[in-house]
């Protein structure tokens, strides 16, 4: 018998064991004979330390796809792993170190932080794997890998190596993301941009020698604004201390206002007068001449826009900072005679001066953090006399009387705080408050510095084209559709991918160099040695970007390069699941590695499940204090309700997906309902017939819920084909609170309770099958109590043949339409009744006549047999025919007929529209004051995204409900 409540905490844990003892997740667990494969490759989890909720939702819809298939009699592998997450698990690290006190990375050297990054592995895995195995993942754990295991390791090497000699890895100097925090290399991937408030600083670079020229301003229609003679030309910066590595000034070749001075040269304002570097007057078809002065200075040793230009024009290269974003303290000081020298950057062979020995930042700003060298930068600029100076009436200065702070971006040796009575200067430099673009690493959280280094390099162009085509051709499917266009975008304009980080856990780069500085390229050490005649070698330091291994994941996991059963079997897998975040880190390389080294795509489909946010729509963090912990929800709720109320809420195309813990509550009602019908039927005498067949029924009753059965089960199959996982739990919720627990089940009591032997019999029978073939389609849902229940209910009876996870997906087997049609159209008529009643306010206690008017026969024969189930279940005292409607009765057309309910003296119809009325207003009031909120642009561009989804959401819930009581409204107008 079973429990009077379901316990999901101590149900869970006996499951998953019973299910590892059986062995039940092995690849090829339950398959039938001459099966085809289907495989999915996990998302790795990084061993930094615990999951997410996102990680709870697309290991659910994995562990969907991968049940529902092996009840199929798929041959399923869903393989498992983890990723060593470089940058993100050496943080992890570091700052526990720091935490505890201990010494840090480089006073404990190489080999013992590596040692102690695998202890943090070894510690985080274990944790990862067993929080998987209570969500109810079931990956078959004895092909457990890690991005960093022998195995794989020895994949990385490989592919390294042959790229190298394919020549599609590359060392060279080029500008790329560095984390000063981190002290390496980031891709742009690993880079946010956010909006921060900034400055736009104006300075004078003068013009060499003194040199002159007559400055012309014109409006659109060619008429003089402006005539002045400078003796300077005018640049606007958000980045003053980079002004001391600049190479020239760009100016639009169509800039009628510069044309005098092109190809003159002027002076950087900055450093010591004897040593101030003048730099050429160029033009390039970057600068905008309508934006600032149409000048733009280029560094292109710090800004990404910049390096383009100079590469184009062959301007020198300067750069300032260390690793830690400090001004550079080491070399001598700039001279003209400094030794030049011939460097590769970015594939072009150029003039630049050595960047690595020269250093020019003048004395006094050696070693200060850029933002300290920014404020000196400009206060020696301003106090020089050489910022770009206005009224201080002027509107874009950025300055206010009163209010000036001890440090002002226009910097100290103009501004002071001012009293009320006193006077600030009549001119004030131009000092512009803007919103701007800042980058920050997505780990550090610090303003990332684009810097001039030596690194490696993927030629990402040439294996991408393969990756396009094959999804332009259909040959791997993006879900949802819109994917496409973001994977073709950035495949299309994609820049060549730098591989190497300057960190220490990861697999480090196997290239060697001999003392003149030639490189060598080797799985291994003594065969860089063989290459090199014998020479002594030192191996280069860096690592690998950790994408660059996780992007042979769906090949390396089984076996390659070795050629195993595994991979002939399983590649290409099936579905990717995974989020639209890592569609350019993870997803395109994939697609671009698993072509290249196995020559077809590594799968099918990809689907990028939703974003969990909380249940008001907000991104969850530490800081908002709403990050809900998925193992806090199985703890409350069970994994059942917690894996269902993801899959419930999982639709397609949609970008967040709102997890709260009313949602998991509602998943643990539905586990509730079904349990308590199971033990509604067993106690009725419901047990499965050994070879029971709902074919051979013959009571409408049993006949209909046969049939619909089946159209829920293949509604839920079509779903899941279609990866629309919100309406396969949709359906089997319906089909089993709904048509099974709340129609089926009361009509059948009669039965249960009547003297029809042969009736009861089947009718036990058929609920008995039915409750059997809900568990088969909820299993890939709720697991876990479909397997207890399962097991539970073979206890007595016919055999529950063993695990309900390898028992066969059901098939329709009944499709009897007429059976289908009497029942429904029974159900239809009392759910409309109810509906009336509930709309009109009718007291529960009191019954009212049902008058049936226009009734044909086939109405009349149901009416006449389902009477007694009409009475019951619609609360009604009779069920009269009648040529018209009664006087005072509310209306409802049900096929052909009009069903009549004689309301009057039943309720109280002035005091119902009063009340009605009045909830209209109010619902009225609700909907005028949201739309003219959405109506207002500020707010629409302004408020967070989620607050607005929230204010959209409210109102159309209100106009759900004033429809609701409109329609209230109208049937009392029509009793009159």
């Amino acid at each position: 018998m079973l429990d009077k409540t379901y316990d999901a905490a101590s149900v869970e844990p006996r499951i998953y064991e019973n299910w590892e003892k059986a062995e039940a997740f092995k690849a090829g667990a339950g398959a039938k004979s001459g099966a085809p494969a289907f495989s999915i490759v996990i998302p790795p989890p990084n061993v930094t330390g615990s999951l997410h909720m996102g990680h709870a939702l697309n290991n659910t819809l994995q562990d969907i796809l991968v049940r529902w298939k092996r009840m199929q009699g798929f041959d399923v592998l869903w393989q498992p792993g983890t990723d060593h997450a470089g940058i993100a698990t050496q943080m992890v690290v570091e700052r526990e170190l720091m935490e505890t006190q201990q010494p840090g990375r480089r006073d404990m050297g190489r080999e013992a932080f590596v040692e102690r990054v695998w202890e943090q592995k070894r510690k985080s895995e274990g944790t990862i794997l067993g929080q998987l195995k209570r969500l109810g993942a079931s990956c078959d754990w004895s092909r457990t890998e890690f991005t960093m295991s022998p195995n794989l390791s020895a994949a990385v090497l490989k592919v390294f190596v042959d790229l190298y000699n394919e020549g599609l890895i590359y060392r060279s100097k080029r500008l790329v993301n560095w984390d000063p925090k981190f002290e390496t290399a980031i891709s742009d991937l690993e880079v946010e941009n956010i909006e921060t408030d900034g400055h736009m600083w104006h300075f004078k670079y003068p013009l060499a020698g003194g040199e002159t020229y007559e400055y012309v301003e014109k409006d659109e229609d060619g008429n003089v604004t402006l005539r002045e003679t400078r003796d300077y030309i005018s640049i606007a910066t958000t980045r003053p201390e980079t002004m001391l590595g600049d190479g020239a000034v760009a100016v639009h070749p169509r800039d009628e206002r510069y044309k005098p001075i092109l190809g003159k040269l002027c002076e950087i304002p900055v450093g010591p007068k004897e040593h101030r570097r003048l730099i050429p007057i160029i033009t390039d078809d970057y600068p905008d001449p309508d934006f600032g002065s149409g000048a733009v200075k280029i560094t292109g040793a710090h800004d990404f826009n910049d390096y383009g230009v100079a590469l184009r024009n062959k301007i020198p290269m300067y750069r300032l900072m260390d690793t830690k974003g400090a001004m550079r303290a080491d070399g001598a000081p700039y001279v003209e005679e400094a030794s030049k020298a011939q460097a590769i950057i970015d594939g072009a062979e150029m003039t630049i001066n050595e960047v690595d020995l020269i250093n020019i930042v003048p004395e006094e700003l050696r070693g200060l953090d850029r933002f300290e060298a920014r404020k000196r930068v400009i206060e020696q600029i301003t106090a020089e006399g050489l910022a770009v100076t206005v009224p201080a009436e002027h509107p874009e200065v950025a300055w206010m009387k009163g209010q000036a702070p001890d440090w002002h971006p226009l910097g100290r040796a103009i501004l002071r705080p001012l009293e009320e009575d006193q006077t600030g200067p009549e001119r004030l430099p131009l000092v512009e408050s803007k919103k701007i673009m800042q980058p920050f690493g997505d780990r550090s959280k610090v303003v990332i510095e684009p810097m001039l280094t030596d690194q490696w390099f993927v030629d990402a162009k040439k294996l991408t084209e393969p990756a396009l085509e094959a999804v332009r051709n259909g040959e791997t499917k993006l879900i949802p559709g819109n994917a496409d266009k973001i994977y073709n975008n950035w495949l299309e304009d994609i820049q060549p991918w730098c591989i190497s980080r300057q960190l220490w856990w990861g697999h480090q780069i196997p290239v060697w160099y001999d003392e003149d500085g030639n490189e060598y390229c080797a799985q291994t050490e003594e065969q860089a040695v063989a290459l090199s005649g014998g020479k002594a070698l030192t191996r280069d330091e860096d690592v690998l970007d950790t994408w660059f291994s996780s992007a042979l994941w769906p090949f390396s996991t089984l076996g390659w390069p070795h050629k195993t059963p595994e991979l002939e079997r399983y590649y290409k897998t099936d579905v990717l699941v995974t989020g639209l975040d890592i569609i350019f880190f993870w997803v395109a390389r994939m697609m671009m590695q698993g072509i290249h080294f196995m020559g077809e795509v590594p799968f099918h489909t990809v689907y990028f499940n939703s974003i969990v946010v909380d249940g008001k729509g907000k991104k969850m963090s530490k800081s908002t204090g709403n990050v809900i912990d998925p193992l806090d929800l199985i703890d409350r709720f069970g994994a059942d309700a917690t894996r269902f109320a993801l899959a419930s809420q999982e639709v397609q195309a949609r970008r967040m997906l709102r997890m709260s813990d009313q949602a998991a509550e509602g998943g643990q009602r539905f586990a509730t309902k079904l349990w308590n019908a199971a033990r509604f039927a067993e106690m009725n005498g419901c047990a499965r017939v050994e070879g029971f067949d709902p074919a051979a029924t013959k009571h409408t009753l049993n006949r209909w819920i046969a049939t619909e059965m089946g159209r829920c089960t293949a509604e839920v199959t079509t779903a899941l084909e279609d990866y629309r996982f919100n309406d396969a739990a949709g359906a089997v919720y319906r089909f089993t609170w709904n048509t099974f627990c709340d129609w089926f089940l009361e009509l059948a009591k009669p039965v249960f309770n009547g003297d029809d032997e042969a009736a009861k019999a089947e009718t036990r029978a058929t609920a008995a099958w039915a409750i059997d073939e809900i568990l088969k389609v909820l299993h890939p849902f709720m697991p876990f109590l479909t397997e207890e229940l399962w097991e539970r209910l073979g206890d007595e009876g016919a055999s529950a043949d063993g695990l309900i996870m390898l028992t066969a997906w059901p098939v329709e087997c009944v499709s009897d339409a007429a059976a289908a049609d009497e029942i429904n159209w029974l159900v239809k008529l009392i759910s409309e009744i109810r509906s009336v009643r509930a709309e009109m306010n009718v007291p529960a206690a009191a019954k009212v006549a049902i008058v049936i008017n226009g009734a044909n026969d086939k109405t009349i024969s149901r009416l006449k047999t389902h009477e007694s189930a009409i009475l019951r279940l619609a609360r009604a005292e009779s069920v009269q025919l009648a040529d018209a409607a009664p006087s005072g009765s509310a209306q409802i057309i049900v096929g052909e007929t009009t069903v009549c309910l004689p309301l009057a003296g039943v309720i109280d119809l002035g005091a119902e529209k009063a009340r009605l009325e009045k909830e209209v207003g109010k619902l009225d009031g609700e909907i005028s004051k949201i739309e003219k909120k959405l109506s207002n642009p500020k707010f629409v561009e302004k408020a967070p995204e989620e607050v607005v989804n929230g204010e959209r959401e409210k109102i159309a819930d209100s106009r759900e409900k004033r429809a609701k009581v409109q329609v209230a409204l109208n049937r009392l107008a029509e009793i009159g």
